[in-house]
């Protein structure tokens, strides 16, 4: 298929991923018929406001896709990141209804979404960085942290291992796949918000759980996200 066509195609699944929360049934969480054991406290668990980023993201991705389309619908720069960015965002416009449906497939497509997302990134180029490169780079880095929340809770749910067990371990994989991703790609600030952002609304909440350890990890990520990006920011001087 032509980069044109695939152009198309990401505008096209963008503009289904972000309709989809208008027409299927919200998601709140894994409910406790979907668990055997029932989760109503994750350790690692986002607050409701942490969400609000999806408005920037879905405005950010479908906008980056209408670019794409009026502005950048042949250059070459695009076209390596296209077709896992349509599987990312065409798994993420099932989403919700899946999510609503069952815990272990919620859990396994937001994986593929995560891997899908950040090896969009991986092929992303500094050309047209803030509707290429930004968009796809705050989609992934949610998507790392959310895989990792939705995998605990599930771990936990189905008895796997104990709720605290699954939260740290987890988290801790969250975080090493977020430093290697945001080492590979210094320039992909965008991605250490989008994680960033979950890992504070993490803290937020092991704060108010007194859950110290987990409470420490998370700024322990942000921290090290922080000296990724500022070091990779000196290095590059003024540029994005």
């Amino acid at each position: 298929m032509t980069n044109v066509r695939w152009s198309w195609l990401v505008a096209a699944v963008a503009l289904t991923f972000a309709i989809a929360p208008f027409v299927t049934e919200p998601f709140s969480g894994y409910t406790a018929d979907q668990l055997p054991i029932p989760q109503d406290e994750p350790v690692i668990q986002t607050p409701g406001w942490a969400f609000a980023i999806w408005g920037v993201i879905y405005t950010w991705l479908v906008a980056g896709a209408l670019y794409g389309v009026l502005r950048a619908a042949d250059r070459p720069g695009w076209a390596a990141m296209r077709p896992p960015l349509v599987v990312a965002l065409g798994v993420g416009a099932a989403w919700l209804w899946i999510a609503n449906a069952s815990a272990i497939w919620g859990t396994v497509t937001i994986f593929i979404m995560a891997a899908a997302a950040i090896l969009s990134l991986f092929r992303t180029t500094d050309a047209d960085w803030w509707w290429q490169t930004v968009p796809v780079s705050l989609f992934a880095g949610w998507l790392t942290a959310a895989s990792g929340v939705s995998a605990s809770v599930t771990l936990a749910g189905f008895g796997v291992m104990g709720a605290e067990a699954a939260g740290l371990l987890v988290l801790v994989a969250v975080l090493v796949v977020a430093l290697l991703v945001q080492s590979r790609k210094l320039s992909t600030w965008p991605y250490a918000i989008g994680v960033g952002w979950a890992l504070f609304g993490v803290a937020i909440t092991a704060l108010e759980q007194s859950n110290t350890m987990v409470l420490l990890i998370a700024l322990g990520g942000l921290i090290g996200l922080t000296v990724l990006v500022l070091g990779g920011r000196l290095r590059r001087g003024s540029a994005p």
